[in-house]
Formats: C-alpha cells, sequence, structure tokens
C-alpha cells in the first residue's frame, strides 16, 4: 500500500466507501453531537450520551460490522476493521470508541460469542449487538495485571448458583454497562479459572468509579463482589475455560488496538503541521525550518512503518494463520513509535503543546499510556522473545 497520510483504499472499493462514509458520519455527525453537548476526552460521559451513538451508528451498518452475518454484522475482514479503526481516532471525536462498539459494545463481547449458549447470546449477547445493553470484560485485579493467575477473586458452585467474592479494576465500560464477563479462580483450585456473565446490578455486586488514568478518560470502573449469587447457567463455556477466554481474547485486542493508537498519533502529527504552517518565527512559517521539517518526516517515517506492520499482521488473520508473536509486535513497535510522534508534537508545538486544554497535550497522555495499557513494551518483548528462543 502507498504511503499517505490519509490512507487511500481505492484498490478496495467497498473499503474506500466505507472509510467515506465514515469519515462524513464523523465530520458531519458525531463531532458536531460532541460539540453540542461540551464534551471533551475528560468529560464523565452518561448512558443518555451514548445510546443516541449506538443507535445511530447501528443504522449507518458501523456498530458491530465486524460480526458475521448471522449476527447481524457484514463480516467484515480485520484488514477492513484496522482501517476503519485507525479512521475513527485521527479525526480527534471524543465518542469514535463507540461507533464500532469498542466501548461496552459487540466489539468489546465480540470474542465472546463462540463461547455462549442460545441462551445467553439471546439474554445478553444480542441486545448488546442490537445497543440496547452494555457489557464490559473484568479480569485485572489490583495484584494481577499482566501477571493474571495471581487473581484473588473467587467463584465457587452452590447448588444451581456460583457465588462470586473478590473485586476487579479498570474495567473499561464499567460506569455505564449492564453486564460483565468476570474471569475468577474456582475456589479450592489453584490454576482453574471460569468465565461469568454477571449482572452489574445483582445482590452483592457494586460498582465503584475507578481510578482517573493519566489521560483523563473516566470510561473505567472498580467491581466488588461480596457474596454475589448467580446462575450456574451464567458461566461462559466450561469450568476452566476462563483464561482461554480472556486471554484470547487480549492477544486480538493487543492487535486490534494498534490501529487506534496509529489513528491517534496520525491526528497528532496533522494538528503538528498545521501548527507549523500558520505560527510564524522571525518572519518565516514554522514548517520552513529544516530542523521541524525532520521531525515531521521521522513522524510520518514511524506512521507509515506502524501501518504497514498492522495491516500485514491484520491480513494474515484473514488468511487464518496464527498472529501471536505479530500481535505482540505490533502492539511494542506502535505503542513506542506512536508515542514518539506524540512526543515530537509538543515539541514542535513548545508551551502550547504543554497547555492543558491542548489537544496535542492531551494526546500526549493518551499514547504515552498505551506503552503500559493492554501489557507493557516489556511483556510484549518478552512474549516476542519466549516465541523466537
Amino acid at each position: 500500500m502507498t504511503f499517505t497520510l490519509d490512507p487511500d483504499y481505492s484498490a478496495d472499493p467497498k473499503l474506500q466507501d466505507l472509510i467515506a462514509q465514515l469519515r462524513r458520519y464523523l465530520i458531519e455527525e458525531l463531532i458536531p453531537y460532541e460539540q453540542k453537548l461540551g464534551l471533551t476526552p475528560e468529560t464523565k460521559v452518561t448512558r443518555a450520551q451514548l445510546e443516541p451513538v449506538w443507535h445511530r451508528s447501528r443504522e449507518l451498518g458501523f456498530y458491530g460490522i465486524a460480526l458475521p452475518p448471522e449476527l447481524g454484522g457484514q463480516g467484515l475482514s480485520t484488514y477492513a476493521l484496522c482501517a476503519l479503526k485507525e479512521e475513527l481516532t485521527a479525526h480527534g471525536s471524543v465518542l469514535s470508541h463507540s461507533v464500532l462498539g469498542d466501548m461496552g459494545g459487540p466489539l468489546r463481547a465480540g470474542s465472546i460469542m463462540q463461547y455462549a449458549t442460545p441462551g445467553q447470546l439471546e439474554k445478553y449477547l444480542m441486545p448488546v449487538i442490537r445497543g440496547e445493553r452494555a457489557c464490559c470484560f473484568s479480569i485485572t485485579e489490583p495484584d494481577a495485571g499482566s501477571d493474571v493467575r495471581r487473581m484473588r477473586t473467587t467463584a465457587r458452585l452452590d447448588g444451581d448458583e456460583y457465588i462470586i467474592d473478590g473485586g476487579k479494576v479498570f474495567s473499561s465500560a464499567a460506569p455505564f454497562a449492564d453486564f460483565a464477563i468476570v474471569v475468577a479462580r474456582m475456589d479450592g483450585e489453584d490454576e482453574q479459572y471460569s468465565a461469568f456473565l454477571v449482572d452489574l446490578d445483582a445482590p452483592g455486586v457494586t460498582v465503584r468509579d475507578g481510578e482517573i488514568p493519566m489521560s483523563g478518560q473516566q470510561i473505567e470502573g472498580d467491581i466488588d463482589f461480596v457474596g454475589a449469587r448467580i446462575p450456574a447457567a451464567n458461566l461462559l463455556g466450561e469450568v476452566g475455560q476462563g483464561l482461554r477466554i480472556g486471554i484470547g481474547r487480549i492477544n486480538m485486542n493487543r492487535l486490534l488496538h494498534s490501529p487506534s493508537i496509529i489513528g491517534a498519533a496520525r491526528r497528532a502529527w496533522t494538528l503538528s503541521v498545521e501548527y507549523a504552517r500558520t505560527r510564524i518565527i522571525n518572519g518565516r512559517p514554522l514548517i520552513q525550518f529544516q530542523a521541524i521539517q525532520h521531525k515531521l518526516a521521522d513522524m510520518a517515517t514511524d506512521l507509515y512503518a506502524a501501518r504497514s506492520m498492522v495491516m500485514a499482521t491484520a491480513a494474515k488473520v484473514d488468511r487464518g494463520e496464527d498472529v501471536s508473536v505479530e500481535a505482540n509486535m505490533c502492539k511494542l513497535f506502535t505503542a513506542e513509535a506512536c508515542f514518539r510522534i506524540a512526543d515530537e508534537a509538543v515539541q514542535i508545538h513548545g508551551k502550547a503543546g504543554l497547555t492543558q486544554g491542548n489537544e496535542v497535550e492531551q494526546l500526549f497522555r493518551t499514547l504515552r499510556m498505551y506503552r503500559i495499557v493492554t501489557g507493557t513494551s516489556e511483556i510484549h518483548r518478552n512474549a516476542i522473545a519466549k516465541a523466537l528462543a
């Protein structure tokens, strides 16, 4: 694919048309909607503000677009999905995470569809696909992040119910979700974990506001379970499949997070070019100085390398090939390269780039997080090295 900052997918007319439709929706509808509500990346959004986005995105065919047609999607390829995800974050939309259903929607739940019973699909997952309910995924605990096997949340069978005790943190979408996919250790078993569908309004379940990350986004929550009873029918998959369900989803997410990171870095690059063209220093636009031109060139080169790696890996997924190593490589390189881009964007903006409320400053904080969230760069290096040893 020839490098352009605004990607050209003319070799694939269907994808090119989808990209054009998405850009139109973002520019003509979603961003004006956000501006009317006064939303910023640090606004604590409400369910009432999100539901119109879910419904409109579904009307346009974007919400859950990657799902198979029998589940209401278009069976979109991973390659095309990555293209859409980059485009979403490249335009600076606050609610871009809700257009495809990343935040509480079909993409959040999509990977677990294969484990769900017909009853679970009908009660929990199909309403998510229709934009009627929202879900979150809860596996991380205060002492069980990269090492998930240290989790202390337990589940034990009591008649026709499971009793869950413990707590989860950093559950994205928890503040407005209806239910959670919870991974817990089976009580009395050191190495047996299972996944459950847990209604967040059930007795014994409490959702608390999570800590606000450095990005300022208030989209995470902590969940406490104190003798929470859930029907045995809410076991997802089989007993002992919890880590397969959870970690399998995480591996794919490492790839699918990458185009969103690239889009945010592309946004930082675009803002830097605009600033350099209009900022006058000693009678000349900043962009005429070679030092600035070299920064922009390095930023564009990192974008090209990251995008090429991600799209090549996405194409491998579509061919049915294993990408467990490549997914770690994509997340590692993308997180590191895109943070470099954000750092240079701040440098180009000077004092303005250090000012709270400046979009580049917020992008810098957001992109710094991705060197840690969804797997630290060190964890990715460990996984890559282990596979190559």
